[in-house]
């Protein structure tokens, strides 16, 4: 009796231990998922506020007259109006991300527009002259690639936030 006694108390404090570790884990999850999201919503106002400005405007000049994916925009608005335009497309978009207690769609349309933001910016790394260049054979970050770099991971992050709220909607 006494080693099915041990046993049973074995099972019981590895299935509390199982039980601990998954309600942990569902915690971080969630935690990050929350952090990830609301990160995004605050660095998207806040660069988008900041497009509104001649000295954003014409820091993201070089960048966009580059890239060939949107440099198109030029000929249709002047540089003020470009920068303008993608700040009214962040602000935007940090709206719809912050919409997540009450529309998981809206949150989920919104990360979807933060990962094509973060998917263009983090191309001006391969179409921005010095952003990134060889030496000694190794691709190493010029000063406009190591500002662009951080944009990986918050591409990253607006993927798991599209994926979270897709999967609440």
């Amino acid at each position: 009796m006494d080693i099915v006694s041990a046993a049973s108390r074995d099972i019981d404090d590895a299935l509390v231990s199982v039980s601990s570790t998954r309600h942990v884990r569902s915690r971080l999850e969630a935690t990050g998922i929350s952090v990830s999201r609301y990160g995004l919503v605050v660095v998207l106002l806040l660069i988008g506020v900041l497009k509104f400005t001649p000295e954003e405007a014409a820091g993201i000049q070089p960048l966009v007259a580059h890239s060939p994916l949107i440099s198109w925009m030029y000929a249709l608005l002047s540089v003020q109006g470009v920068s303008n335009l993608i700040g009214a497309i962040e602000i935007a978009i940090a709206a719809l991300m912050a919409l997540r207690p009450f529309s998981p769609k809206a949150s989920f349309v919104g990360s979807l527009g933060a990962v094509v933001t973060f998917v263009l910016t983090v191309s001006f790394l391969f179409s921005t002259p010095a952003a990134v260049h060889l030496k000694y054979g190794f691709p190493v970050l010029g000063d406009t690639g190591q500002f662009l770099i951080k944009d990986l991971v918050l591409l990253g992050a607006s993927l798991w936030t599209a994926a979270e709220a897709y999967g609440e909607a």
